[in-house]
């Protein structure tokens, strides 16, 4: 029963930015960690950012000083602010949320930048 609901993906040149958002159907406190996955073509699916409930926040080496990740309680979405983006940056980005013994995970959003 609980969904994600991606938007913000879109076409953006090198250097760029975009702003993912994640709506969940219930309250993200409900959830240990929510985040972003990204899946590029013929690579593994990898971790992104994600937030704790309690607000702390990792965000992957490779997107380190780049990428921000947010929340918003009220309106239990959560964000990914993208600045600087590069050609690398280009994937399907997953929202997920960590539950047992699954996550949930959005429908994905395509990132794709252009040089």
């Amino acid at each position: 029963q609980v969904q994600l609901v991606e938007s913000g993906g879109g076409l953006v040149q090198a250097g760029g930015s975009l702003r993912l958002s994640c709506a969940a159907s219930e309250s993200i406190f409900s959830f240990t960690y929510m985040g972003w996955y990204r899946q590029a073509p013929g690579k593994q699916r990898e971790l992104v950012a994600r937030a704790s409930s309690g607000g702390s926040t990792n965000t992957a080496a490779s997107v380190k000083g780049r990428f921000t990740i947010s929340r918003d309680i009220a309106k239990n979405t959560v964000y990914l602010q993208m600045d600087d983006l590069k050609r690398e940056d280009t994937a399907v980005y997953y929202c997920y949320a960590a539950a047992s013994p699954s996550p949930y995970w959005g429908q994905g959003t395509q990132v794709t930048v252009s040089s």
